[in-house]
């Protein structure tokens, strides 16, 4: 995500070291390397102006504290415009309102408005503890009724049973009174998409709005088609006043403009992004800690909310109790698999400080195998073996070869991260597990 910008913004960065202070003349020479960064990554002309004027002001206009040098000073205040840019503070959904509480979903054909809408229906249950109805309303395109009935399955979530052929405003109201007699609480409604905006589509759009009366409508835009993205959502916004924006796709090779352009332009917040093609890849939109990412400089209270949710308050007692007794292999494929919930090695490299460079030298691939081979390895293995790896001698380990299709080589190297971390985990009980535990918070602080 926004590579290209990161790289052209930290060359920039790299000149302003050495210089014994922040000059007009380095100043704005640095700022013509951030002027075309920005429009090589897409980001909208008038943007671009306005972000540089803001930026030239505070650079210019203030000293450059003791404690920084002048391209800490320079980067701080990229920082702080981008945030701005970004939108400031995060935008969050308001959900206050008599349920059942209505979100209609906007957008072209291809932006991953059903797949947002399985999404969003998750992030609402599993986070705001809400009861979502998921109501395909997009009669345009086959697939789209059994596509969100497919994964109202894989959500065990209800899906509104949607006939082919039925205006979409007459499914709105056959679902806001299903969801009443069922007691759910928010409805998220899958509309429509063209190819392009036309007037069929708009009409449809304004009708539902007119009689349905939903209290967000939010529209999914592809951050990968830049500054169309971007025109979509004007459009869009005219006709309907939108909520918010959720950008998807923000985890591809997009140069990064839509997002970047998105609040200033249209003037709505950008409400979620977007991050991966799992259900589970939907994040509430921090301002703050995009601009941090984009910067280089890792977003390490995402990773650390991440942690949490993959490592629960019970799997923590879990691990306090794991230090206290002896360590197996099972506890070790636990571990493993709740660090794998967090999101792949490379999202999770991206979110630590530097971790762009973290990413260039390590084999993101080759390290995501690892994990499946660990994994099957163990599997191999009966439940005896994984409680007392000591019986492991070397005919149970060609065994487990055969059967997870590896080596003994493999399986021995996997032995040895285990008594690796089993030692680390007899050191935590030495200095006590929730005083070691206890420390962690404090490094991110």
């Amino acid at each position: 995500m926004f590579e290209a910008l990161s790289e052209k913004l930290e060359l920039t960065f790299k000149k302003l070291r050495g210089q014994g202070k922040v000059s007009a003349n380095n100043i704005q020479e640095a700022l013509r390397e951030v002027r075309l960064a920005l429009l090589e990554a897409d980001v909208n002309f008038k943007v671009v102006k306005s972000f540089l004027d803001a930026v030239t002001t505070k650079a210019l206009g203030q000293e450059v504290l003791q404690t920084l040098s002048p391209d800490q000073h320079f980067i701080k205040i990229v920082k702080d415009e981008l945030t701005s840019l970004l939108g400031e503070t995060q935008a969050e959904l308001s959900l206050k309102a008599t349920p059942p509480l209505i979100i209609m979903l906007v957008g072209l054909q291809g932006s991953g408005k059903t797949t947002t809408a399985g999404k969003l229906a998750l992030h609402l249950k599993r986070d705001k503890k809400r009861t979502p109805y998921l109501v395909p309303a997009d009669m345009q395109r086959p697939a789209a009724i059994e596509q969100l009935k497919s994964l109202g399955e894989q959500l065990a979530m209800p899906v509104h049973d949607s006939k082919p052929g039925v205006s979409p405003v007459t499914i709105g109201q056959q679902a806001i009174e299903q969801a009443r007699s069922r007691f759910f609480d928010v409805i998220i409604l899958d509309t429509a998409g063209r190819l392009h905006i036309d007037e069929a589509l708009m009409q449809e759009l304004k009708t539902m709005k007119e009689v349905l009366h939903p209290h967000h409508i939010l529209m999914v835009a592809d951050a990968m088609t830049g500054q169309d993205a971007v025109k979509q959502a004007q459009a869009f916004d005219q006709l309907l006043d939108l909520t918010g924006i959720i950008m998807t796709k923000l985890d591809g090779d997009a140069r990064g403009g839509a997002a970047l352009s998105m609040r200033q332009t249209v003037g709505k917040p950008i409400l979620f992004s977007g991050i991966g093609e799992k259900l589970d890849a939907l994040e509430p939109f921090y301002p703050d800690r995009l601009a941090s990412r984009i910067l280089g400089m890792g977003d390490v209270l995402s990773l650390i909310e991440k942690a949490q949710s993959a490592y629960e308050e019970k799997e923590t007692l879990r691990l306090e109790n794991l230090v206290k007794k002896e360590f197996s292999l099972a506890d070790f494929q636990e571990h493993l698999r709740s660090i794998s919930k967090m999101g792949s090695i490379g999202e999770i490299l991206e979110m630590l400080p530097g971790g762009k460079k973290l990413t260039q030298n390590v084999d993101i691939t080759q390290a995501e195998k690892e994990f499946k081979r660990v994994d099957a390895i163990i599997n191999s293995m009966t439940l005896e073996e994984r409680r007392q790896p000591g019986i492991l001698n070397g005919s149970r380990r060609r065994r487990i070869a055969r059967g997870s299709g590896t080596t003994v080589t493999e399986v021995n190297r996997l032995i040895k991260q285990f008594l690796e971390m089993k030692k680390m985990m007899q050191r935590m009980n030495r200095l006590g597990a929730r005083r070691f535990l206890g420390r962690l918070p404090g490094l991110f602080q």
